[in-house]
């Protein structure tokens, strides 16, 4: 299933019933009077934010949803029963613009839960106008429409830690190594092709951001598709393959690309790995000359080195504290 981080649907709550006129029959109680009940309420919308980062997947080809409209009131004065609720489930990290009122709902916690529209009331039946001066009303009042709008729903994901590269800088075997995420992994040039997330023990959440190539924030490969997922991430991790011909070049290239697309993303904190360094015989020789280059602290990482994924781990707790 694709991968969908963003949606449109037209939604509208549940109508409310009809009231109804009713007369009551009684046995040994000639004219009972009116007995006619008010309809029931017409079904809300909610949404509700879930950990699945596919879910928006469920709605790719769905233009609307409704919720359930109440039911006609009954004999005996009794309401119809209300319609059902429309629960939508979204990805944690999803924000829902309703493009009518211009309202804003961002579900950046797990388990949030808003209601976004409002069903209609229902009518009211003719026992309702009963009076001492109208003791056989004939009215009733039909059901209101429930509440509608058109919503655009649009992930950006949120995570403690983002990571970020070139296609082929390790991030999704670093993701693996640790969490048990299971992001695909490629021994060639390639590009994750959806972003995926981990948790790490102490329950801090990373992200995989697919790879960037120059002139992604002007929709170059997978352009900024996912570049909008950064923007919420804590800390950013920058992983530079030990095995490209230009690192530093490299690492110019993505943050100039992020500069690009929002200059914020410059200013936030970031951790510079130098991946894949068990590939070198002296990665230190690197490490040194782009600490250098880049005027900050780079890290060595292996994925096969639990000495360094602890010493990692360290890091990542006390930048994210």
């Amino acid at each position: 299933m694709a991968f969908i981080d963003e949606i449109t649907l037209q939604l509208t709550a549940g109508r409310g019933g009809d009231g109804v006129v009713r007369w009551r029959r009684e046995k040994f109680k000639p004219k009972c009077g009116p007995g006619g009940g008010n309809g029931g309420p017409g079904g809300d919308i909610w949404v509700e934010a879930v950990s699945d980062l596919s879910y928006l997947s469920q709605y790719q080809y769905t233009k609307s949803l409704r919720a359930e409209n109440g039911s006609a009131g009954d004999n005996f004065g009794k309401q119809g029963a209300a319609g059902d609720e429309l629960t939508i489930k979204v990805p944690v990290g999803t924000i829902i613009h309703q493009s009518e009122s211009g309202f804003v709902w961002d579900m950046d916690t797990l388990g949030r839960k808003e209601r976004i529209l409002r069903g209609g009331r229902g009518g009211l039946g003719n026992e309702h106008f009963k009076s001492s001066k109208n003791v056989t009303p004939i009215e009733s009042t039909p059901g209101v429409d429930g509440e509608s709008g058109t919503f655009r729903i649009e992930l950006q994901m949120v995570a403690d830690i983002g990571l970020i590269g070139l296609p082929s800088a390790g991030k999704s075997s670093l993701l693996n190594a640790l969490t048990n995420a299971q992001s695909k992994v490629g021994a060639y040039d390639f590009t994750t092709l959806e972003p995926h997330l981990g948790v790490m023990p102490g329950g801090r959440i990373i992200a995989d951001i697919p790879g960037l190539i120059e002139g992604a924030s002007e929709g170059k490969g997978l352009g900024i598709k996912f570049l909008k997922h950064i923007r919420r991430t804590r800390v950013l991790v920058h992983l530079i393959s030990a095995i490209n011909p230009d690192p530093y070049g490299s690492y110019v290239a993505i943050r100039n690309e992020l500069g690009k697309f929002d200059k914020s993303l410059l200013e936030k904190p970031e951790i510079v790995l130098l991946s894949q360094s068990d590939e070198l015989a002296d990665p230190t020789i690197l490490q040194k000359e782009l600490s250098k280059n880049i005027g900050k602290e780079v890290h060595l990482i292996s994925v096969f080195d639990d000495k360094l994924l602890k010493e990692l781990t360290k890091v990542f707790t006390i930048q994210v504290l």
